[in-house]
């Protein structure tokens, strides 16, 4: 019997354990870096042990000081999780031989599947049809478009898709640079890219007494960088035919192996409805929620049960419903989905089903299995995932709309997420009717990032909520209900959000006292109320000006905007007769974050929420940077440069240079066309957010 599990991960993956093994009386055990020493898994561990350092290599990725680290804590047991080290025979090798349990498949099952190259040789002899590599060196036109993948590990790390036969080299050398950063095996392979393929894949579970459990299937299509953002469970809009071969072939891929435990075979699924093995999973996955919550089973609990040698039933729970996971990601869609850092202030998803086993859920039916909570900070050494938010109900209809319902009434303070992203993804019409593919994100991606049909001026720019001069504004309730309609820069929502946000600023402010609004009124003309915001993470800059008067609010610009009432935390305005509700919440930084529930009118999936940061009367002007510069968008470390040098002509686009952040390489490329006259980065450099890179002059 297990008594003390060491989880060799780290963040939502370590606490959703943690969670198994609290209620099976188990105590619990971890290692953390320099940056997680105050993290959520490292304070809710039993024991944790130091892992010097922060970089993967150093730390999560170490198994002899993982292994120590297990011993030291007393453990009998280690779980590798997902990612790092949980693919790799070596490592559980090295548990088995230090006298621990090894929570997953046999090593040489893993060592079966750990190349993929290998793993697809061994498919094709036990019959599973695949897609053949294809030699990049023997590569031609005709075999375009390619997909360069990481022989080892997976998550989207270490792959690229090529559709120019001349970029495969450099392509195959940023894939393996990055697979060796991310899993300590730079080997990469290439193969035939299926255009508008599905992601579907085969839950696994077996014992070590010759039952195997195939635990239905899961759609991952909707993918950014060829890692998973929506899945769900059961794949929908499969014929049975289909489902059934996917299932079979499953069961022969674990038999084949002589697997035992937790794992995942994955498919992809041509438009004419053939599905190709893509390799096995030797481990847990991320998406893993969805099947528990459609079986109400606890897979975490079996890995530990079949670890120590226990059976499994002869048949699995039979499904029952539909579950979706959307993954709430610190990052930019707008601009190439950049990883974001800094202090969480607002971790607020509403009434969840804690992180765990997957029992029927609650009448909510929602569970979250989250890395970070408020007061927590996102570095730039990891994956910038911050949980996993999983709706089920009993069809799919129901589930995706519950799900896009908790997204967007989410109070979520701090740096950028894809919230906004995932609820109009749930929410778009092709997305509803199941018509899936992993080209899905990348082929909508201007309406989901509400760029597509923006109002007011371009990211950077002004968007007055009033202006001097303006003698029309909105008023009339149609004109309302059009501006409604737009999320852009200039959208009424982030209008009213500043409104809202310099109101509830002037609350207590006035030496004339409080009014029923919060604020003030005089009784002779004055000068209107003024302030300047910046919207977040667009620059859009607005200004708001407003009087209180006895008649009421005069917004200039907004007439037909009433104030109800006012607080230094909650305004409460009418909008062409529908009262909306704006919560206010600021911080020691001046950073604002307004939110509101979703307006009656417009389309669906407008933001809900807006991070406005406060600018002052007289801007300080040796803030400004000089023209053509470019800055770190993240921190993180140059891995490489391109052949450029100081007074080449480069043009718009160019790469220039490679960072490495939060597991994933990052091409840095030249903002305009012009000369390079200033280059400041080298390899290895460790640079922070906003450093001067290099300038690039007309």
């Amino acid at each position: 019997m297990i008594t003390t599990l060491f989880v060799a991960n780290r963040g939502e993956i370590a606490r959703r354990i943690f969670r198994t093994c609290r209620e099976l009386g188990i105590a619990t055990a971890t290692g953390y870096s320099d940056a997680d020493a105050n993290a959520p898994h490292t304070r809710e561990a039993d024991a944790a042990v130091h892992l010097p350092g922060n970089a993967p290599a150093d730390t999560y990725l170490r198994a002899d000081l993982l292994v120590k680290a297990a011993l030291a804590c007393g453990a009998d047991a280690v779980h590798p999780g997902y990612g790092f080290l949980s693919e790799n025979p070596d490592f559980a090798r090295a548990v088995i031989d230090a006298g621990l349990t090894w929570v997953g498949p046999p090593p040489a099952a893993i060592a079966a599947m750990a190349s993929k190259t290998r793993a697809k040789e061994l498919m094709a002899g036990a019959g599973v049809p695949l897609l053949a590599p294809v030699r990049p060196e023997e590569a031609t036109e005709a075999d375009l478009p390619l997909l360069v993948k990481a022989a080892a590990g997976g998550g989207g790390r270490g792959m690229r898709l090529v559709r120019e036969l001349a970029a495969l080299p450099e392509e195959m050398k940023a894939a393996s640079v990055e697979a060796a950063s991310a899993f300590g095996d730079g080997e990469v392979f290439a193969e035939p890219y299926v255009e508008r393929g599905r992601h579907v894949e085969v839950q696994i579970l077996a014992d070590a007494h010759g039952t195997v459990w195939t635990l239905g299937t899961r759609d991952c299509s909707l993918q950014r960088r060829h890692q998973k953002v929506i899945e769900e469970a059961p794949a929908p809009a499969l014929p049975d035919a289909l489902r059934a071969a996917l299932h079979e072939a499953a069961a022969q891929a674990a038999t084949a192996i002589d697997y035992r435990g937790a794992g995942t075979v994955e498919f992809l699924v041509s438009p004419q409805g053939r599905g190709y093995f893509l390799e096995v999973n030797t481990r847990l996955q991320v998406e893993h929620p969805v099947t528990e919550c459609v079986h109400g089973l606890d897979l975490v609990a079996w890995q530990l049960r079949v670890a120590e040698g226990h059976p499994l039933p002869a048949a699995p729970p039979e499904p029952t419903g539909h579950a979706v996971e959307a993954r709430l990601y610190a990052e930019d869609p707008a601009r190439d989905w950049q990883p974001q850092t800094g202090l969480v202030r607002r971790f607020d998803l509403g009434p969840t089903t804690p992180a765990g086993p997957a029992q029927p859920l609650p009448p909510a039916g929602l569970r979250v299995d989250s890395g970070f909570g408020a007061g927590d900070t996102i570095s730039p050494h990891y994956d910038p995932m911050l949980a996993k938010v999983i709706a089920w109900a009993p069809t799919r209809a129901e589930a995706v709309r519950r799900l896009a319902h908790a997204l967007e009434r989410a109070r979520l303070h701090g740096p950028v997420t894809n919230r906004d992203l995932l609820v109009r993804a749930l929410r778009h019409p092709r997305f509803q009717a199941a018509d899936l593919d992993t080209g899905f994100l990348d082929r909508h991606l201007t309406e989901l990032t509400g760029l597509a049909g923006l109002a007011g001026p371009a990211p950077g720019g002004v968007a007055e909520v009033a202006g001097p001069g303006q003698a029309e504004g909105l008023g009339a309730p149609e004109e309302l209900a059009r501006a409604e309609e737009s999320s852009g820069a200039g959208g009424l929502g982030v209008r009213l959000a500043a409104l809202a946000a310099a109101l509830a600023d002037g609350c207590g402010r006035s030496r004339f006292g409080g009014t029923r609004y919060g604020g003030a009124w005089r009784n002779v003309p004055s000068q209107p109320q003024t302030r300047s915001y910046r919207s977040e993470p667009d620059g859009t800059e607005h200004e708001v000006r407003y009087r209180l008067t006895r008649a009421g609010l005069d917004a200039a610009g907004l007439p037909g905007v009433r104030l109800l009432s006012a607080a230094r935390d909650l305004v409460v305005l009418d909008v062409a007769g529908v009262r909306r509700t704006l919560a206010v919440s600021a911080y020691e930084d001046g950073t604002v974050y307004v939110d509101t529930p979703p307006p009656a009118a417009g389309p669906p999936g407008q933001p809900t929420a807006y991070a406005l940061t406060p600018l002052p009367r007289f801007p300080d002007p040796s803030a400004r940077t000089e023209p053509g510069s470019l800055l770190a968008p993240m921190p993180g470390t140059v891995i490489r440069l391109a052949d450029v040098a100081e007074g080449d002509a480069v043009r718009a686009g160019q790469p220039l240079l490679w960072l490495e952040a939060m597991k994933m390489e990052h091409k840095i490329t030249a903002p305009a066309s012009g000369t390079l006259t200033a280059l400041r980065a080298a390899p290895g450099q460790q640079v922070e957010v906003g450093a001067l890179l290099a300038v690039v002059s007309d």
